[in-house]
C-alpha cells in the first residue's frame, strides 16, 4: 500500500469563499395549558419554594446571612435551562439534569428579585392576553411543570449512586460556583474547618470555577441552603484505572540488535508526550529518544520512574509500534518523533488525603511538559481512565481536556497553541468464566473518554493465531477485523448528547477460549509485543487492551506531525479518522440494518474504522484527499447577537472521469474537525449548545440541484424575509444521512454510489450551529475568530483510472475563475 500513496494532498483552501450566514430556527410549540389552574398551581408551589430559602439563615452564627438561594424548577421535557434565567435580574440556573425524562434545574433567585418573579406570574395569571391570545410570559411559564424547596440531589450531577446517604460522611467535593463567588467558598470553608483544595487543584471555565473541598454531607448541606453559593456538586476525586498482563520473555540481543538499526531523533522533532505512571528511560529502545529534562512529574516527590511498568509499555508502542516485526527483520529504521513523559499517577505510599482529580492533575501535565520545551511539537497520550464512570456526560475531567486542546486554559493567553490529546476508551474486565463473559456493549466508555476534542481509541484484533504452547486446541474469542474483547462503546450514550466515541479503533489485542468453553484467557500471542520496564532478560513484554491502541495511535498522530508540520492539531486528527475504513465485520453490521438511525448505535462500538498512516499522509491516482484549514467567525454582535458567515467551497471533482465511469461504485468522504472551548456544568451536560462556543455542519450540494438553490437551502441569508428554504429531495446515499449528527466537534460521513450522481454537485457548505459565545458571551468573545480542518476524500475502488491528474486540472480551472471574480470586484 505504501508504493500506491505517493501524491501529496492537494490543497483547496484557496477554492473557499466566505458569505453572510443565517440560521433557520427549529421552532416548535407546545400543548397549552389551562391557564388558571397552571397559574394558581405554579404562584403557590413558588411561595412555599422562596419561603424555605430562609428557614436556614442564622441557623449558623459563623455565616454571614446569604442575599439570595435556590429554588427547584422541574421543566417540560426539552425545555431548555435559559426558560427560566432571567439576567437583569440576577435570575439564573445552576445544576442542570434529566433522570427518567424529567428536566430539573437549581434556580438561583436572589431576595431582592423574588417580588419580580412573583410578578411574572401574577400576570401570567390575570394580565390580558395577546392578539393571538395568550397570557403574558406565557412562552416562559407554560414550559414549567413544577416549582419545589431545593433539595440537595437537585445539585447532584453525578452518578446518583454515588452520592453519599450519611450525613458524616466525608468525602472530596467538586464545588462548581460562578466565578463571582470563589471567594465567598473559601470563606464559608474557613468558617466551617473545611479543607478547599488550593488554586493550583482547581479548574476555572468561563462560567464556573469547579474547588474540591473535603466535607461530610452535612456541611455540604449547610454550605449550599445557607449560603447560595454553590450551583452543582459532583465528585472530586476521580479513580484511575489501567490493565496489564503477563510478560513475554524475549532475549536481549534482539532488543539490542534493533537499536543498532534505528536512526535515533533529534530533539527537535515531534514528541509523544505519554501521561502515566512514568517511563524507565535506561531502556536500549527508550533511551535515545527520552532526555531526562524531557520525564517530569506532578508530584517531584513521586519520582520520574515507572513505579508500575505500564508508562514504559505505552513508551515502546507509541515510539515503535508493534516490535514483534522489528525485531525479526533486518531493516534500518528512521524515528523521527520522540519521547516526552509526565508521572500522573502516584505510586503506592503518596498523600492518600491530596485530592485526586484529574482535570486540574491533567492540565498541570500539560504545563509541565511545555515549559520545559516550549518550541516542541507534541501529542499528549493518556490510557488513563476514571474506573467505571461512564463518559455519557461532559466532566470535570474531560472538559479540563477540552479546555486544554481549545488552548484555553486558565493560564493560556491568545498565544497558546491548540493540543492534541490521544485518549482511551477504556476496558472491559478480564473475565475468566466463559459462562460470566460480559457483552462489550455493557460497559460504557469511561471518563474522560468523551472530551470532545480528543481522539478517542478503542480497540479492534487482527490477531487470531494462538502459538502458546499448551493451548493448541483453543480459539479465539473474536474473529478477525471484530471489535476487541478488551474495548469499551459509546453504544448507551445519548446520541445527540454525546459525541460519537471511540473515532477510531486501533489493534487491541484478543482473548482465548478453552476447548470446553468454560475457560478465556489473555494470551501473549494474542497481544502486541513492547518494551517492559525490567531491564536484562525480560526487557519486552505482552502488552493489550485499550492501552496498547491508544498508544499506536499517538504514535500515528506524531509521525504525520512530523511529516506534515504545516498541518494544525485538528487537520491531523481529522486525517487519522480520514483515513480509517471499517473492516469487512464492521461493514457487515452497518449494512444490515433497514434504516440509517439504526446504524448511530454500531458506530459507536468501532468509530469510523481502521486508520492507516499511508492513505493519511498521501494520496493515490485513484484514492485523493482535498485539504483545507480555515479561520471562521462563526458569530457577531452588532446591536443583536446572530450568526456571521458560512464557507463555500467549490470542490474539484473530474468531471470528465466521472462521466467516464458513469455507474460504477465510487466513494465521496467528508471530514469536519474543529475544536471547542468547552463551558461545561450547570444545563451544559444536558444541553450541548451550552457546552460547545460553536459548532459547525457541512452539507454538499444535491444531485440536479443548481448552486443557487443550494445555497438558499442551506442559507437564510441567501433568501428574502420569510421565504421558507427550497426543498429538494435528501440524498440516501450517505452511509449515516444528516440526521446522524450528534455533539462533539468532529463529523464525518462517506457516500456512496454511481459516478455519474456526483457530476455538478462540487458546491460544499461550512455553516456555523449555535454555542455559548453567541448566547452568553461578551462582545470581545461573540466576535471572535475560530478554525477548523476540512477533508474531502474521493475514492474509486478497484477500478484504474487516474482521478488525481483530473483533480489538479479542475483546481488549476477554479484557481483561474475565482482570480478573474476577484479581479472584477476590485475593479
Amino acid at each position: 500500500m505504501a508504493g500506491r500513496f505517493t501524491l501529496p494532498h492537494i490543497d483547496v483552501s484557496a477554492l473557499q469563499s466566505a458569505s453572510p450566514y443565517s440560521g433557520t430556527g427549529s421552532g416548535g410549540s407546545s400543548i397549552p395549558r389551562i391557564r388558571a389552574e397552571h397559574g394558581r398551581k405554579l404562584s403557590n408551589e413558588l411561595s412555599v419554594a422562596l419561603a424555605a430559602i430562609t428557614e436556614l439563615r442564622g441557623s449558623d452564627p459563623r455565616l454571614e446571612p446569604a442575599e439570595g438561594g435556590y429554588i427547584e424548577v422541574e421543566l417540560r421535557r426539552g425545555a431548555s435551562a435559559d426558560t427560566v434565567e432571567w439576567k437583569t435580574k440576577g435570575i439564573r440556573p445552576g445544576a442542570t439534569k434529566d433522570r427518567d425524562n424529567v428536566r430539573t434545574v437549581a434556580l438561583y433567585v436572589p431576595d431582592s428579585s423574588q417580588e419580580a418573579l412573583r410578578q411574572i406570574l401574577d400576570d401570567y395569571l390575570n394580565g390580558p392576553l395577546s392578539e393571538k391570545g395568550n397570557p403574558p410570559h406565557s412562552a416562559r411559564v407554560e414550559k414549567i411543570e413544577e416549582i419545589r424547596r431545593a433539595r440537595l440531589e437537585v445539585f447532584w450531577t453525578d452518578d446518583p449512586a454515588a452520592l453519599p446517604d450519611d450525613p458524616q460522611h466525608l468525602i472530596w467535593w467538586a464545588i462548581w460556583a460562578h466565578p463571582e463567588h470563589e471567594a465567598t467558598v473559601e470563606t464559608v470553608c474557613e468558617r466551617l474547618g473545611l479543607r478547599a483544595a488550593s488554586t493550583d487543584r482547581r479548574l476555572y471555565f468561563p462560567e464556573a470555577v469547579v474547588i474540591p473541598v473535603h466535607a461530610r454531607r452535612a456541611a455540604i448541606e449547610l454550605m449550599i441552603f445557607a449560603t447560595g453559593v454553590v450551583s452543582e456538586l459532583r465528585r472530586a476525586s476521580d479513580t484511575p484505572v489501567f490493565f496489564l498482563e503477563d510478560a513475554q520473555d524475549s532475549q536481549n540481543e534482539w532488543v539490542d540488535d534493533l537499536a543498532e538499526r534505528i536512526v535515533w531523533p533529534g530533539n527537535e522533532v515531534p514528541a509523544v508526550c505519554i501521561l502515566d505512571t512514568g517511563i524507565n528511560r535506561g531502556h536500549a529502545l527508550i533511551e535515545p529518544a527520552l532526555a531526562t529534562a524531557d520525564q517530569h512529574a506532578i508530584d517531584p516527590d513521586w519520582g520520574v520512574d515507572d513505579h508500575h511498568s505500564h508508562g514504559t509499555a505505552m513508551a515502546g508502542l507509541a515510539l515503535h509500534g508493534d516490535l514483534t516485526a522489528a525485531l525479526s527483520d533486518q531493516y534500518s529504521r528512521h524515528l523521527a518523533h520522540r519521547l516526552e513523559s509526565v508521572k500522573l499517577l502516584p505510586p503506592m505510599g503518596a498523600d492518600p488525603n491530596d485530592p485526586h482529580s484529574y482535570g486540574i492533575i491533567t492540565q498541570t501535565a500539560v504545563s509541565l511538559a511545555e515549559i520545559a520545551a516550549p518550541e516542541r511539537s507534541r501529542v499528549f497520550c493518556m490510557a488513563v481512565t476514571n474506573e467505571n464512570v461512564s463518559g455519557a456526560h461532559p466532566s470535570t475531567w474531560s472538559a479540563a481536556i477540552d479546555q486544554a486542546a481549545a488552548g484555553a486554559m486558565n493560564a493560556d493567553d491568545e498565544s497558546a497553541p491548540k493540543r492534541m490529546f490521544v485518549i482511551s476508551t477504556g476496558n472491559v474486565p478480564s473475565e475468566i468464566e466463559f459462562a460470566r463473559l460480559p457483552q462489550t456493549d455493557d460497559f460504557p466508555a469511561e471518563d474522560p473518554s468523551q472530551a470532545w476534542n480528543a481522539l478517542t481509541v478503542g480497540g479492534y484484533t487482527d490477531l487470531t493465531t494462538i502459538a502458546d504452547n499448551g493451548y493448541d486446541k483453543w480459539s479465539c474469542l473474536a474473529a478477525a477485523g471484530e471489535l476487541s474483547p478488551h474495548s469499551r462503546t459509546s453504544v448507551d450514550w445519548g446520541h445527540s448528547r454525546a459525541p460519537i466515541k471511540p473515532e477510531v479503533v486501533f489493534e487491541a489485542g484478543n482473548r482465548a477460549v478453552s476447548p470446553a468453553k468454560r475457560e478465556v484467557l489473555t494470551l501473549d500471542s494474542l497481544s502486541l509485543l513492547t518494551t517492559s520496564s525490567t531491564f536484562g532478560a525480560d526487557a519486552l513484554t505482552a502488552f493489550q487492551a485499550t492501552s496498547a491502541a491508544t498508544a499506536q495511535a499517538a504514535r500515528m498522530v506524531a509521525r504525520l506531525t512530523a511529516d506534515n508540520p504545516s498541518y494544525w492539531p485538528e487537520t491531523v486528527r481529522a486525517l487519522v479518522v480520514h483515513s480509517a475504513e471499517w473492516t469487512d465485520p464492521m461493514l457487515a453490521q452497518l449494512n444490515s440494518p433497514i434504516g440509517k438511525r439504526d446504524r448511530y448505535p454500531l458506530v459507536r462500538r468501532f468509530g469510523y474504522g481502521v486508520p492507516d498512516f499511508d492513505r493519511a499522509s498521501a494520496s493515490a491516482r485513484d484514492h485523493l484527499a482535498l485539504i483545507a484549514q480555515a479561520e471562521i467567525q462563526p458569530f457577531r454582535l452588532k446591536g443583536k447577537r446572530e450568526f456571521n458567515e458560512c464557507h463555500y467551497y467549490r470542490l474539484p471533482l473530474p468531471a470528465s472521469v466521472l462521466e467516464q465511469l458513469q455507474n460504477t461504485v465510487v466513494e465521496l468522504k467528508v471530514t469536519l474537525s474543529y475544536f471547542i472551548e468547552p463551558n461545561p456544568g450547570f444545563s451544559a451536560n444536558v444541553d450541548p449548545q451550552r457546552y460547545q462556543s460553536f459548532g459547525l455542519r457541512f452539507d454538499l450540494q444535491r444531485r440536479g440541484e443548481l448552486p443557487a438553490l443550494f445555497k438558499r437551502r442551506v442559507n437564510a441569508a441567501e433568501r428574502e424575509d420569510g421565504v421558507r428554504p427550497p426543498s429538494h429531495p435528501d440524498d440516501a446515499r450517505w452511509i449515516f444521512g444528516p440526521g446522524s449528527i450528534s455533539s462533539g466537534s468532529l463529523h464525518c460521513d462517506v457516500w456512496t454510489g454511481p459516478a455519474v450522481e456526483l457530476l455538478s454537485r462540487e458546491l460544499l457548505c461550512v455553516k456555523p450551529v449555535v454555542g455559548w459565545w453567541r448566547n452568553r458571551a461578551s462582545r470581545e468573545i461573540v466576535n471572535r475568530k475560530t478554525r477548523y480542518s476540512l477533508v474531502v476524500t474521493l475514492k474509486a475502488p478497484g477500478v484504474d483510472v487516474d482521478l488525481y491528474s483530473d483533480v489538479i486540472a479542475a483546481k488549476a480551472r477554479i484557481e483561474t475563475e475565482i482570480a478573474a471574480q476577484n479581479e472584477i470586484e476590485i475593479r
